[in-house]
């Protein structure tokens, strides 16, 4: 029987989750599920001065938003507890024992200044690559420990072979060579006595059985010193995929720059977390040349390391947008309006908690804009004419409503039949209109373009009759009479 897929994400909680922290998350966890495996979360949060309880929550919450559940790590645990690397010091210290035992490691004492030097001559020399020179690579062990235990700072590097190369088969890649020669002894732990990132996550992802290691080829050039690392402890090597960098629209690396760069950002201006694992499985991994839209099970049932490619991604925000869209479309209406109304709430247009009358209401108000809007963010301001007693109309619908001056009696009959109308109804208004057309002999618009102009202050909106019957009477009569009257039309 072959061995169960394990797979890891191990983001350090320094802030919300990156859009490209997120992509890699989502390989890890499509391929975890389509395999059957196990995606273990944890947390590199050995930088103490970076790492807060607050980005902790905050990526958990992000991971849950999205919908990306793992199998073990913070919340659930697992058989390798603990997943937090502030926790595994003691496991560590085990470790680099292991490595100065078997002399795959030893104390360096060289000071900062003393390597800074060493770098400077290194570079005066013409050294393509400066790198450590190996003094402190041949003190015998003993007299470091002792050294050590009378407090004279110190590292700890491995000691890495200088001839041959180190050969990684990437996934992804393919097969990639490094010259040993160009690596220098790297540092395992700093004089604080923590653990450096190379040495922290190949001890724990040894520890923890990782089969396959899926990230962001900008770790690809750390692939040798840790293959290095797995080799000296006498660990399996997991199956290295590096999948490509995401890229701005100007093929610059993702930034704020680019706009809105979190998970957390894009939920708060009205993201589905749906639409956002779609777009983001998309940039760097196809099914085929044609297929855009996919759910949540078709990319676990059609994800193929195969199928990524080894170009860089270009994260494009308009069709994010676009494909935002077609989920807020496709959301089935009582969805969509559990997840419409908080918007409301949080712009302050609904109370909270809603009575059963308002929800009622605001219900039958925000379907009506769900084919016109691209983010739920935008709801609040599609949906401003639906507030209030007054408007304000914008440069269109100004226009749209000087075109009543032509019509004058037209409006004032319309304005004092629907005051008198005792049913303000879809059915009522629309049969009132009607006649009112068929009697003046005109066009639907003439009649229609001014009226909307006048109690939405836009020149567009939803379907003129739902918006009236949600308006009310009272709100109605009071706007269009106001907006006839600036145009030198008196009721």
């Amino acid at each position: 029987m072959s061995e169960q897929v394990r797979v890891r994400f191990a983001p350090s909680p320094t802030g919300h989750l990156h859009i490209g922290g997120a992509r890699t998350a989502l390989f890890n966890y499509l391929y975890a599920r389509r395999q059957a495996g196990v995606l273990v979360l944890r947390l590199e949060d050995t930088d103490a001065e970076r790492s807060t309880e607050d980005s902790v929550r905050m990526i958990l919450d992000d991971m849950k938003w999205l919908g990306l559940d793992w199998d073990e790590g913070p919340e659930v645990g697992g058989p390798y507890a603990p997943y937090r690397q502030s926790e595994r010091l003691d496991f560590y210290r085990s470790q680099q024992e292991q490595l100065l035992e078997t002399g795959h490691a030893y104390y360096c004492f060289c000071s900062p200044e003393l390597l800074e030097t060493k770098r400077k001559q290194a570079q005066e020399r013409g050294d393509a690559q400066p790198k450590y020179d190996g003094t402190c690579r041949n003190i015998p062990l003993a007299e470091a420990r002792a050294r050590a235990a009378d407090g004279e700072p110190h590292t700890l590097r491995l000691k890495i072979t200088e001839s041959g190369s180190t050969v990684i088969h990437d996934r992804i890649r393919g097969t990639v060579v490094f010259e040993n020669k160009i690596m220098d002894d790297f540092i395992l732990v700093r004089t604080n006595g923590l653990p450096t990132y190379n040495f922290a996550a190949v001890a724990d992802d040894a520890a923890m059985k990782i089969t396959h290691i899926i990230r962001g080829d900008d770790h690809l050039s750390n692939t040798p010193r840790q293959v290095c690392l797995y080799q000296a402890l006498g660990k399996p090597l997991p199956v290295f995929a590096h999948i490509p960098m995401i890229m701005g629209p100007d093929r610059s690396r993702l930034s704020k720059r680019h706009g809105a760069t979190s998970v957390n950002a894009y939920a708060g201006e009205g993201y589905l977390p749906e639409a956002m694992i779609n777009y983001l499985a998309l940039l760097g991994w196809a099914f085929d040349d044609k297929t855009t839209l996919f759910t949540r099970q078709s990319l676990i049932d059609k994800f193929s390391l195969k199928k990524v490619s080894k170009n860089a991604a270009i994260f494009d925000p308009a069709k994010l947008l676009w494909m935002n869209g077609v989920y807020i479309r496709d959301l089935c209406p009582e969805e969509y309006v559990k997840r419409a109304l908080p918007e409301l709430i949080k712009a302050g247009l609904l109370p909270e908690p809603l009575d059963e009358a308002t929800w009622a209401w605001a219900e039958k108000a925000v379907l009506s804009v769900k084919d016109k809007i691209k983010r739920l963010a935008e709801l609040p301001q599609n949906m401003a004419f639906y507030f209030g007693e007054e408007i304000e109309l914008d440069e269109a619908a100004r226009a749209k409503l000087e075109q009543a001056k032509e019509y004058p009696e037209l409006f004032k009959t319309l304005h004092d039949k629907m005051a008198v109308l005792k049913s303000f109804s879809t059915q009522e208004l629309e049969a009132l209109m009607k006649d009112l057309i068929t009697e003046a002999d005109i066009k639907f618009g003439v009649l229609v373009h001014p009226l909307r102009a006048a109690i939405t202050g836009r020149a567009s909106s939803p379907g003129i009759f739902e918006v009236l019957e949600l308006l009310g009477q009272e709100r109605t009569i009071k706007r269009l009479a106001a907006g006839l009257k600036s145009v030198g039309i008196e009721v």
